[in-house]
């Protein structure tokens, strides 16, 4: 890919991680919030399970937002190494279309969709 797109697709990964780390971190904030509001206010169990099941639930976004950080640094390391673009299992370009929806794409459909194939 030449310089000038990857430049602009590294703006983007830059973007996109500064969001996703400011999200991982209200969440963080909202459960330490929620459960310091919660420990002298939960009088009955369904409060309490309702306040669990949104912390595991929160959490598990986090998780999934996390994932997704490390998926840009990779993309990001892949621009640095002159890899970006190609795909990582046939090693043909990834169309710009799908690079500009998910900017940290590392297969193209084709091999993307063999992969979600294999998993189930």
């Amino acid at each position: 890919m030449f310089k000038r797109g990857t430049a602009k697709f590294k703006s983007l990964l830059v973007k996109k991680r500064e969001e996703t780390v400011s999200e991982i971190s209200h969440i963080a904030r909202e459960n330490l919030k929620s459960q310091k509001e919660v420990q002298g206010e939960l009088s009955d169990i369904a409060d309490m399970a309702s306040d669990s099941y949104d912390r595991e639930l929160n959490l598990n976004i986090a998780s999934e937002e996390q994932k997704i950080i490390y998926e840009i640094d990779e993309a990001l390391k892949r621009i640095e190494e002159g890899k970006y673009g190609k795909c990582l299992s046939c090693g043909k370009k990834i169309p710009t279309l799908r690079l500009k929806a998910v900017p940290y794409a590392k297969h193209c459909i084709q091999c993307q969709e063999n992969i979600e194939k294999d998993k189930q």
